[in-house]
Formats: structure tokens, sequence, C-alpha cells
């Protein structure tokens, strides 16, 4: 016998009316904003590892008979690096490959450039850049298959044998600041594994952002087939009163979510395709995108489809098992169950486990995310009884009737309270922390100055008076002091050299590297930027994620907000309607569902917010920097704007507030 449950699930959808199609546009629009924002996190981890491997070819790969010479030096330019990979053919060996992005092996005396960096070099005057390279007619172009993203700085210098660039001289480990950012080996060939130092940890980082988005998702989806149901609760009621069978009620109800929530997901995740271009634009690391590089595959679209629309269906059957098992019960209101006090024993010993396992050396990121996730689990289920001892404090101390019903409905919906606030729990514990972390090596000193690396102490004096004359030359006005091999403290770092204590600013630091440039015969000229660049580069990439993260957070929070509350008033009709036959105004219930989020979101994701500035505050006092004052105003910004967003969607289920206790005697009964 053909079973009825499509028909049914088909005639029930066309007669639920205009309500009807609201709420299933709703479902199917927090499954599209959940599937395009996991998808967005997915393809910045994945395309952060491909921009990765491009830049693997710049770090020389030793080889046992090597035809080329080839050397990796940094150098910065208004603050941003500038790779500088220098080639040279070995007389008398076979012919070396092509390097990525090249067509031929470069000759002595050719340039080539990315496009970004040969933009640069028509803009800025040729004593603040252009010079530091050797002079020619016309630069070649580096193809994208040798960059990592089309706002990269990068350059390939073909030089001789004997050039110094490429001599012994230039084999790193001149300083200690030139790990990651210097390196000289022979090669048969461009097959490093070595990746940028700028790239190396874009991913790592991008991948903490899919851990705190993730939870978020889930909670969008939940609300999502949570709505859904709620207007299907009393007509499969009456079916199962009918002579429907639970499994039947379940089937149907897990078709009409499934059909929804695969519509909703499948048009976010074709909205991030079609949206590649755009977001290709957006700067991660050291900038935009190639817009490949944020494809995913077809795996993972299909990956991120399915599991936003398994989530709704599971949501929307889970909330109609009483309607199943107890279709009189559906109108009934139960006793909710406490939370227990098991709950903050079970955090208490996992953060101890974390506390032990992180404290005992040294662990790969795979350790570092389980622990993320252990902790974010634990996190989860300590959320509801944090809620329900809240909810239970601000009652005994509410002085208005809106704050009494808020803190009530706090105490017995905690979970469904915590849902709805604890993505941004999280995330604002993160982007408080990193956002005004400056950790790291401290750099405050070395601002405008510039050093050059020597041979030996004998050489650094010779050259202190030559940096003079080039200086002097190129307009500079700076002070030349020889740097002590006992002052590790200094630029260089205890390594034999000059230093020029540069005044004018950014533009004139630029200018003296410049200018500086024939005296440096291994490393190039450097700066500050160049010394804290291997903890900046790690720093940065946090507090960029972790302000992302965070608005994606609120983004996401939003709309699980506004369909929480819009899912609140369709669940609470018959207790609205007598409150409403109690007396009660409409203006207190509707401040008490404000409330209600107001409340968790401003103690809990407020409190945790303030706990990362206030522990990041304390470690750059004793590491004796100072808060990192952009991301400050980058956090308050996006908190603010957030938390007005997050408002508004509560707000927008006021009319629905209104039009359900318009008659409270029909909706109480």
């Amino acid at each position: 016998m053909r079973s009825p449950v499509l028909s049914l699930t088909w005639h029930l959808a066309k007669s639920s009316g205009r309500r009807g199609l609201q709420s299933r546009l709703l479902a199917a629009g927090a499954a599209a904003v959940g599937a395009f924002v996991m998808l967005v996190m997915i393809a910045a981890t994945l395309g952060s590892g491909t921009r990765a491997d491009r830049t693997a070819w710049r770090t020389p790969e030793p080889a046992k008979h090597g035809t080329a010479v080839q050397a990796l030096a940094t150098t910065f330019v208004r603050h941003e690096p500038v790779t500088v990979v220098s080639l040279a053919q070995l007389p008398g060996r076979a012919a070396t490959p092509a390097p990525p992005g090249l067509s031929t092996f470069p000759k002595q005396g050719q340039v080539y450039v990315s496009p970004a960096l040969a933009d640069l070099l028509h803009k800025l005057p040729a004593k603040q850049l252009a010079d530091r390279f050797p002079e020619v007619t016309s630069y070649g172009t580096i193809g994208a298959a040798g960059l990592a993203s089309p706002d990269e700085l990068v350059a390939v210098v073909g030089r001789a044998p004997g050039d110094s660039a490429v001599s012994g001289a230039a084999d790193g480990g001149a300083t200690w600041f030139d790990i990651g950012q210097a390196a000289r080996a022979e090669i048969s060939g461009f097959s490093g594994s070595q990746v940028s130092l700028f790239t190396a940890s874009d991913r790592t980082v991008a991948l903490l952002g899919v851990v705190l988005l993730a939870m978020p998702v889930v909670v969008l989806s939940s609300a999502a087939g949570r709505l859904g149901a709620a207007r299907r609760e009393q007509r499969l009621a009456a079916l199962r009163l009918a002579g429907a069978t639970p499994r039947q009620i379940l089937a149907m109800t897990a078709v009409e979510a499934a059909a929804v929530g695969a519509a909703g997901a499948l048009t976010g995740a074709l909205a991030h395709v079609a949206l590649l271009p755009a977001l290709a634009q957006i700067p991660y690391g050291i900038g935009s995108w190639y817009t490949g590089q944020l494809w995913v595959g077809p795996g993972w679209f299909a990956g991120v489809v399915l599991a936003v629309t398994a989530l709704i269906t599971v949501s929307a059957v889970s909330m109609l098992r009483q309607v199943a098992t107890s279709p009189l019960g559906v109108a009934q209101q139960a006793n909710p169950r406490r939370t227990r006090l098991i709950r903050l024993a079970v955090f208490v010993a996992v953060l101890g486990y974390i506390w032990t396992k992180a404290g005992g050396g040294q662990l790969k990121n795979r350790d570092l995310l389980a622990l993320l996730l252990l902790f974010y689990g634990a996190f989860w289920l300590f959320g509801p009884w944090v809620v329900d001892r809240l909810g239970r404090v601000v009652g005994r101390f509410a002085r208005r009737p809106a704050t009494l019903l808020a803190a009530r409905r706090l105490s017995d919906d905690p979970r469904g309270s915590w849902r709805t606030v604890s993505g941004l729990v999280l995330a604002g514990f993160a982007a408080g922390f990193f956002s005004v972390s400056t950790l790291g090596t401290d750099t405050a000193h070395y601002q405008d100055r510039v050093a050059v690396v020597t041979a030996n102490a004998g050489a650094a004096r010779h050259a202190a008076a030559e940096a003079r004359t080039l200086l002097r030359r190129a307009g500079v006005t700076a002070t030349v002091t020889v740097g002590r091999s006992d002052d590790y403290g200094n630029l260089l770092g205890g390594t034999p050299g000059v230093i020029a204590h540069v005044s004018g600013g950014a533009q004139a630091v630029d200018t003296a590297a410049t200018a500086l440039t024939p005296l440096a015969k291994s490393t190039p000229p450097y700066s500050r930027d160049y010394a804290g660049a291997r903890d900046s580069t790690a720093t940065d990439r946090i507090a960029e994620v972790s302000i992302a993260t965070l608005a994606l957070s609120f983004a996401v929070a939003t709309a699980s907000a506004g369909l929480t509350a819009a899912a609140n008033v369709l669940d609470r009709r018959r207790v609205y309607g007598l409150l409403r036959l109690a007396g009660t105004p409409l203006r207190v219930l509707d401040r008490a569902r404000v409330r209600e989020t107001v409340v968790p979101l401003v103690v809990l994701a407020g409190g945790t917010t303030a706990m990362g500035m206030y522990g990041s505050s304390r470690l750059n006092k004793a590491f004796g920097t100072t808060i990192n004052t952009t991301g400050l105003l980058e956090l308050s910004a996006c908190t603010v704007l957030g938390a007005l967003a997050m408002f508004a969607a509560i707000s927008g289920s006021r009319p629905l507030l209104r039009k359900v206790t318009a008659d409270p005697a029909r909706t109480a009964d």
C-alpha cells in the first residue's frame, strides 16, 4: 500500500496559507545564512593552504648536484613585506627550469616583479623602492602561478654567480631575525616544501574561525527547524488523534523540514559561488585572493548543504516528539527540567585537564584543535547552568514586571536562552583577547631605525662613514652608530653592523633603506618591521580572524535571535494570551522578550569579551607592551553594530506578538 506521507505533507504545506509560507521562507533563509557562513570560512581555510603552497618555491631546497644558486631575502616598504628571490645559473651545469610564474629562468640583470609590486614601483619615488633593485629598462611580470595573492609584493632578480646577493654571505642566519625571511642554497629546481613566513600560519588561524563559527551555525539551524515545527504542531497532533502513526507524523515533519532546509542551504551555497569574485576582494593576511582559491570543491559544497539540511531536519523532528508520543499533551505546560550542578563539576574537570595537557609541553596543531573542541564542548554543557542561575538571581532582585518575566523565562528555558548567545560567548572571548593583544617581540624601541649587517666590526666602522655619505646624498637626516657585538638589545641583535637613527617618519625610513642597499652584502637593510615579522604575522592573523569571527557570529546570532524570537511567540501564544487576560500590557510582554535576550547577551557575551580584553591587557603589561588601539576600535565598532542588529532582529517579531495576542480569549483557549 502506498504511504500517505508525501501526499499529506504536500496537502498540509499548501493549506498552511501565508503564515505557513512565511515560516518556511524564514527557515530557508536561516539555512541559507548558515550554509553561506560555513562555506566562507571553509573556503578561507582551504584557500589559505593553497596560497601557502604557492610560496614554497621561494625558499631554496638544497640539491646535491645543484645547477643554480637561489637566495631568499625580505625587505619592507610602507610596512609591507617585499619578497626578493635572487637566482644565478651556475656555469657548466645543466639548465635550471623556470620558477613558477616565469616562462624562462631569469638571466643576469633581468628583474621580474608581481603586478602589485610593479604598481608600487611606479607610484613611489625611485629612491624609496626602485633603487633597491638592479636598474633595468623594463620589468618582467611574475604570473599568478608564482604568487599567493594578487596583492603580494614579490621580485625575482637574475644575478651573476659571484654577486654578493647569492654568495655565501647571503646564507641566512646573519641575524636572529632572519629565520624564515632569508635563506640560500644550490638548487636544481623549485620543489621546496617550506612555505613563506607570511602565509605559514594562515590556514591554522582560519581553522580556528571555523571551529568558533560551527556552533552558532548549529544554533541557527536548530532555530530554523524549531520555527517550522511550531506552526505544524497542532495540525499534526490532530492527525495523530485521527489515527496517524508516530512514524508517519515524524516522517511528515522530516520530509517538510528537509525540503525547506535543502532549498535554503542550496541557495546559500549557490550564493557563495556567485559571490566568489566579491569575496576574493576581502583581504586576509598578505592580501586579497585569486577567485579559484576560494572554490571549496564539490565535496565540501555538497557536505555543507547536507549538514545544514540534516541539522534543520533533526531539530524539527525533535521538537515534535511530544506530538508523536502524547498528542493530548501538546497544549499542556510541563515543569521544565532544572540544570544540575554536575554541569559545573564537568566544566571544572575539563578545564583542569586542558590546563594540565597544555602545560605539559609543545603541542601539535592537531592537539591544540582537539583541546579547543573539548573546551567548546564543556562550555556548551556549562552555559545553560549559568543561564539558569542568572535567571534566578535576576528574578530575586527584579523591580519591574518585564524584568521579572524575563528572569522566569531564563530559568524555565535556560537551554534555549543559552543557544541564542552561545556563539557570541566564545567568539567574544577570542576577539576580546586577540584584538587588543600586542604580544611578541617588542620592537617599539626600534622605531625609525634602519640596520645594515656587516662581516665584522672593522667593516662596520668603515660602513658607518659610507652610510653617512649615502644618507646625506639621499636627503635623509639620520644619526649613524656602530652596533656593539655585546649589545643584543639593538636592531642588530649583537651582529656586527651599523644602525641609522632616521628622522622624518615612514617615508624617510624607506628612503634610508634604499640608500643603504649598496652597503648590504647579505641581508638587505631592514627596520623594525623585519625584526618583529615572525611574531606580528601570527598575532595579526589571529586578530583578523577573531574580529571576522565575531562579526560573522553576530550575523548568525542576529538571524538566530530573530528566528528564536518569532518561534517563542508562537510557542508561548497560550501563555501570552493568559497574561493578556490577566491584564498584562502588551508593551510589558514585548520588553520581557527583549530582556530575555539582552540579559544573557550583556552578562555572558559581554562578560567573556571583557575577560578576554582584561587578560590580554595583563599579558601586554607583563611583557611591557601597550594595547592595540586599532584592534580595540574595531572590536568596539563590531560589538556595537552587532548588538544593534540583534535588537532590531528581536524587535522584528513585535507585529507577530501583537497579532497573536489580538484576541487573548481565543489564544488562551
